[in-house]
C-alpha cells in the first residue's frame, strides 16, 4: 500500500513554506519612540510635553497590535490605555504638582506594560529576524523613558528636590539622567539627592546591564536574515511531521506445553 505524503504545514500552499514568523512588526513603533524622545528633548513647550502622554498611548497600542494576546484582551487593554491617557492629559492641563505627578506616573505605568508586552513577544519567537532587533531596541528606549517618567513623578509628588546641588529638574534633564544611568555612563553632572531616587537609579543601571547581557546578546547570536529564515522554514516543511512506525514489534510467543 502506498504511503500518503505528509500534509503541508499550516499557512502554506502545495507544500511550500509560508512566510516565517517575524515576531511582530516593530519598525513603526521604533520610529514613534525616537520621534517622541526628540520632540521632548528639543522642545520645552508645555503642550509638547503634555502630548507625550498621547504618544506613549499610541506606543502601547502599537505594541498590542503585534502581541499574541486574545482580541478581547487587546480591546480591554486598549480601552483602559485610552481612558487613562485622557484622564492623565486632563490632569496635566491643571498645571499643578499633583496633576503633573499623576500624569508622569501614568506615563511610567503605560511604558512598563509596553516593555513587558514587547519583551514577551520577542522572546517567544524561535526565529530571530530584523523585526526582533527592532523590538529589542524599542524596549530598551521604552525602559529609559519609563525611568525618566518615574523620576519626574517623584519630583512632582515630593517636596524635596530630586537632583543634588540644586540642578534644574525638567523633562529634558530627567531623560538625560535616565539614559546615562541606563547605559551606566555615569557622567556625574546629575545625581539623585534622596535615597529613593538613588535606589531607583541603581535598579535602572542593573536593568540596563541585564537587558544588554541577556536579551540583546541572545538576539544577536540567533539572528537570521529573511532568506535564511525562509530556507529554515522550507526545510521544516519538507521534513514533515514524524512518521509512526509501520511494523509493530513481535510479541513473545508463549511456550507450548510438552506432551508426555
Amino acid at each position: 500500500m502506498a504511503k500518503t505524503p505528509p500534509s503541508p504545514a499550516r499557512g502554506s500552499r502545495s507544500g511550500r513554506a509560508g512566510p516565517p514568523d517575524t515576531g511582530g512588526r516593530y519598525g513603526l513603533l521604533l520610529l514613534v519612540l525616537i520621534a517622541s524622545y526628540l520632540l521632548s528633548a528639543f522642545s520645552s513647550a508645555r503642550l509638547t510635553l503634555d502630548l507625550q502622554i498621547l504618544l506613549f498611548a499610541a506606543v502601547l497600542l502599537l505594541a498590542l497590535r503585534s502581541s499574541e494576546l486574545p482580541a478581547r484582551w487587546n480591546a480591554v487593554a486598549g480601552g483602559v490605555a485610552l481612558a487613562g491617557s485622557v484622564a492623565a492629559f486632563a490632569a496635566a492641563l491643571t498645571q499643578t504638582a499633583d496633576g503633573d505627578g499623576a500624569a508622569e506616573a501614568w506615563k511610567a505605568l503605560m511604558l512598563l506594560a509596553t516593555a513587558v508586552i514587547i519583551v514577551r513577544r520577542v522572546l517567544a519567537r524561535s526565529v530571530v529576524t530584523i523585526q526582533s532587533i527592532y523590538g529589542a531596541l524599542s524596549a530598551y528606549i521604552i525602559i529609559g523613558l519609563m525611568f525618566a517618567a518615574t523620576y519626574s513623578a517623584i519630583d512632582h509628588l515630593t517636596t524635596t528636590a530630586f537632583f543634588a546641588q540644586g540642578k534644574t529638574a525638567n523633562t529634558q534633564t530627567f531623560q538625560y539622567f535616565s539614559f546615562t544611568t541606563l547605559t551606566t555612563l555615569g557622567y556625574g553632572d546629575y545625581t539623585a539627592a534622596g535615597s529613593g531616587g538613588r535606589a531607583i537609579a541603581v535598579m535602572e543601571a542593573l536593568t540596563g546591564q541585564v537587558f544588554l547581557a541577556t536579551l540583546v546578546a541572545r538576539l544577536v547570536a540567533a539572528f537570521r536574515s529573511p532568506a535564511e529564515a525562509a530556507r529554515e522554514a522550507a526545510r521544516t516543511v519538507r521534513r514533515g511531521p514524524p512518521q509512526r512506525p509501520t511494523t509493530r514489534p513481535a510479541h513473545r510467543r508463549r511456550p507450548r506445553a510438552r506432551r508426555w
